[in-house]
């Protein structure tokens, strides 16, 4: 009796099984579409956020501010005497060129003012030593050794402009190197909550504006690179270029290789500021173990004098008493 009411429904259950299984495969096929994907997500947030600091980016060169910062005109003056000079193949040297980078001075008008600067002070110096020797001074030498006082002083004023800007450049480094554990912290943090590389850059540019505004100048220039240039590779090579310094490179060189690879970032970020950190401290430590041979002279000089003063006078006071 059970296999003939079976039998009887045999079409039924045959078409209720279809039924299942078409509304099975229909809820399979379906189911990315109902169900949210992180993933994806995140993706077209990275997405949104980079075309957004891309238009940012754009807009803030189109109004002027880093027209300014980056394309900065030589006056005049400085521009005649590089025509007339035919200094053009000299600004072609790319040292020139990455010192400067360095220095901060960014665009051609800085090499044209450096160039031009070089080329004046070296005869406007020896004019002026030449003046003061020969007829203000009046020295009892001969003439040679006049005439060489004023050349030194022109060779010392055609090294002027460069000692100028490699202080600049160690002033430069010093500020960024002090900064930088800093910014690889945040850094750190803006990478492992999601963020992309340029939201990240651009976020620590912001918040390291107040400790150093020398990097965050850095970073912002890498975040425009980044928006503007087809490789990204040379954004990167761009950040270590201008600030030459190891530390730097050793990022720029982890960011290449997950950018190359697809390796996770954030290990070694964490690697490399504890690095950093480690080595800002041991240059804090040997500052303050040559601290106590600097202070020696000073209180030789002008410690000891005044505590022998004090101890002296009175005895000899009372002394003079006496007598």
């Amino acid at each position: 009796m059970f296999l003939t009411a079976l039998a009887a429904n045999t079409d039924l259950i045959v078409s209720s099984m279809a039924a299942v299984s078409v509304f099975g495969a229909i809820v399979v096929v379906c189911w990315p579409y109902f169900v949210p994907n992180g993933f994806r997500d995140r993706l077209r947030r990275i997405a949104d956020e980079r075309e957004d600091i891309r238009n940012r980016e754009r807009t803030k060169l189109q109004g002027g501010k880093a027209q300014n910062l980056l394309t900065t005109r030589p006056k005049q003056i400085f521009k005649d005497i590089f025509d007339r000079m035919n200094l053009a193949n000299q600004a072609e040297d790319g040292e020139v060129v990455r010192k400067l980078r360095m220095a901060g001075y960014r665009g051609q008008g800085p090499v044209v003012t450096f160039l031009a600067i070089r080329l004046l002070t070296a005869p406007a110096l020896f004019a002026v030593t030449a003046f003061y020797v020969f007829a203000v001074l009046s020295l009892p030498y001969p003439f040679f050794v006049k005439f060489a006082i004023a050349t030194a002083a022109a060779l010392l004023g055609y090294f002027v402009p460069a000692l100028y800007v490699g202080n600049k450049i160690a002033k430069r480094q010093k500020a960024i190197r002090r900064a930088w554990p800093d910014a690889l912290d945040l850094l750190l943090i803006c990478v492992e909550s999601g963020m992309g590389v340029e939201r990240a850059f651009q976020k620590v540019s912001e918040e390291i504006g107040l400790q150093c505004a020398m990097l965050a100048d850095e970073l912002s220039l890498t975040t425009a690179e980044l928006s503007y240039l087809p490789e990204r590779r040379k954004a990167y090579e761009n950040l270590a270029l201008r600030t030459g310094l190891d530390s730097v490179k050793a990022v720029v060189t982890s960011l290449i290789q997950a950018e190359k690879f697809g390796t996770a970032l954030g290990p070694a970020l964490r690697v490399l500021a504890q690095e950093n950190r480690d080595m800002r401290m041991s240059e804090a430590e040997k500052k303050a173990a040559t601290l106590p041979p600097k202070l020696t002279v000073p209180m030789i000089v002008f410690f000891l004098p005044v505590l022998f003063a004090v101890i002296i006078t009175p005895a000899a006071i009372q002394i003079s008493h006496t007598l």
